[in-house]
């Protein structure tokens, strides 16, 4: 407690204190509907600028699952003036595109017909296409490749790093996306030119490309990891009607469907300015700023119509749902409740939940895994995202333990917080971390610019400062309460995922004796990828590395190289049986 006094008292002498004092925020509102946030700091000579678009994938719809996540990349392609050498020819080019695009639409509705049939096994093989879906495509080819002669690829990302930036990026929730940079104080104006200019004329160049990008991020964090598709799974069967059921990266079916005039009506409809929240942390006046600000921003028309609020609810759970799966990792498992969304008066005793049970320190690690050693690691989250909310819990099985009595040990970890009132000094020590993370999130200006930009994009900006006190507000009762009325049976989904028997399994079993418990996990999701792996060329390029480095290492780190290297070479013979 006495570390923490010292850490909030040295927060108030730079001006920012932790939960106790309030980031002075500006909110200004421009006449076409932008929201504006200032948030005036001179530590340093530099401006954290971004925004929030307030769309995410709970507002798409089936068919163009995977389009808010999809615009998070095209953001980036430029504009008449960035990213081309000709931008007259570069937009007749995307005309053209476009037109041959709806003629291939016209032939996939076809192959689609003959999927329905039993004609086809899977439209997306070769010779599932039609002789005239061929002929397009070589079309198309030839208008991409010349479009591409005009690029000028990743200029946008160049003329800031040329003038000093850094930190560009993006991400897409469930509820958001957000776009982020930091510049030097005295290039703010080149700030509002160029995020002004890609929200005024954006140029979704190379938009098919793009979408097979997309794609593929989606195949190496889904589908490439061991559990990641049962994850996917898992999710889309605890929301029984909420959008949130579908991931954000888009279902396999829809990415490739998305038609650039569905992205121009989903552009227009969610980055108007009524939709977007502008930030701006660091070196500056703000009455300059925001002035500088309505210059720019102030050109972009306001939006016809309000984009649509989320109005499916997610409706009450009345049974438990068990999902079991085998996959090629250690036992586990993962039980998710629902929860309530951010700014709900119980999302806070449900953060305080998450932190009893989190860490090293909390009551799941020292129960399951140091307690009664059932389990090699367990953790907890809470989410609440901005329509609903959900609280999860999991735990990865110790060798040679029963997923039955993990689940059973974790149950009463549980139960134990429903009936029992958290110990005074426990809960206070929960509410010390608390103080102190966000002390150290909010004592740099890049930090407020992020915490700005996820507050905004869920509950509102002012939670940054609300949610603070209000856990310090959290007393043992509000504990003990919550997780009795949400960490119920009929409230719960558990994923039960088993190790996968199949063919090369009790060799590698076998192999994995001689490691430690560390490497297991590390060599079966290694062994997971190279099983996964078509390319014959890419895995001898590994062995040849690995061979290489075979005598370098101590005896620990051999063994899992030699573990690996078996696999790889079992995986090479089933690439390239011999003649």
């Amino acid at each position: 407690m006495k570390c923490l006094l010292i850490a909030v008292a040295a927060v108030a002498t730079l001006g920012f204190p932790a939960f106790a004092q309030k980031i002075p925020v500006v909110e200004k509102q421009l006449p076409n509907g932008f929201r504006l946030l200032l948030v005036e700091r001179h530590e340093e000579p530099r401006i954290a600028g971004g925004w929030v678009a307030h769309v995410g994938s709970a507002n798409e719809r089936p068919g163009i699952t995977g389009m808010a996540h999809l615009f998070e990349h095209m953001m980036f392609k430029g504009t008449p003036t960035l990213g081309t050498k000709d931008a007259k020819r570069d937009l007749e080019i995307i005309d053209e595109q476009e037109r041959v695009r709806d003629q291939m639409r016209a032939e996939e509705t076809l192959m689609r017909a003959a999927l329905r049939r039993g004609d086809v096994e899977d439209i997306t093989r070769p010779e599932a296409r039609t002789p005239r879906y061929k002929a397009l495509e070589e079309q198309f080819k030839k208008l991409v490749d010349e479009q591409r002669a005009l690029l000028v690829k990743n200029e946008f990302d160049r003329v800031y790093t040329t003038a000093g930036a850094s930190k560009m990026n993006a991400f897409t929730t469930e509820d958001m996306t957000g776009y982020f940079i930091e510049v030097p104080s005295n290039k703010l104006e080149l700030w509002c030119w160029m995020e002004s200019e890609r929200l005024l004329h954006p140029v979704f160049r190379e938009f098919y490309a793009e979408r097979d990008v997309v794609f593929e991020e989606r195949r190496m964090r889904t589908e490439s990891t061991p559990t990641g598709r049962f994850q996917e799974q898992f999710n889309a069967m605890f929301w029984d009607a909420h959008p949130y059921n579908w991931p954000v990266l888009g279902w396999p079916s829809d990415i490739p469907a998305i038609t650039k005039k569905q992205a121009d009506d989903f552009y227009a409809l969610y980055y108007q300015p009524q939709n977007i929240t502008l930030v701006l942390v660091g070196d500056f006046k703000p009455d300059d700023a925001e002035a500088m600000v309505a210059r720019y921003f102030g050109r972009i028309p306001k939006g016809n119509q309000p984009p649509p609020e989320v109005l499916t609810q997610e409706i009450p759970s009345y049974a438990e749902k068990r999902y079991n799966a085998e996959a090629e990792t250690n036992p586990q498992l993962d039980i998710v409740w629902h929860a309530v969304a951010a700014g709900h008066r119980d999302s806070y005793a449900l953060e305080v939940l998450e932190q009893l049970l989190n860490g090293r320190t909390g009551r799941l690690y020292k129960g399951l895994v140091l307690g009664r050693q059932l389990a090699t690691d367990a953790g907890a989250g809470n989410q609440s995202r901005k329509w609903a909310g959900m609280f999860e819990v999991s735990a990865e099985a110790k060798d040679g333990v029963s997923l039955d009595d993990l689940e059973r040990a974790l149950h009463e970890e549980l139960d134990r917080l429903a009936r029992e009132p958290v110990p005074a000094e426990e809960l206070q020590k929960v509410k010390n971390n608390f103080a102190a993370a966000e002390y150290r999130r909010l004592t740099s200006t890049f930090g407020i610019l992020y915490r700005l930009i996820h507050a905004e994009g869920v509950a509102g900006w002012r939670e940054i400062n609300e949610a603070g006190p209000r856990i310090q507000a959290v007393a043992p009762e509000d504990v003990r309460r919550v997780a009795a009325k949400y960490l119920s049976k009929e409230n719960r989904a558990v994923a039960r995922y088993t190790r996968k028997a199949g063919p090369g399994t009790a060799g590698d079993d076998d192999e994995l004796a001689g490691l430690s418990p560390e490497q297991k996990p590390i060599a079966r999701q290694i062994s997971s990828s190279v099983k996964q792996e078509k390319d014959a060329a890419q895995l001898r390029q590994m062995l040849a590395q690995m061979q290489a480095k075979a005598a370098q290492g101590d005896p620990k780190r051999q063994q899992l190289a030699k573990f690996i290297k078996g696999v790889v070479e079992r995986r090479l013979a089933e690439l390239e049986p011999k003649k």
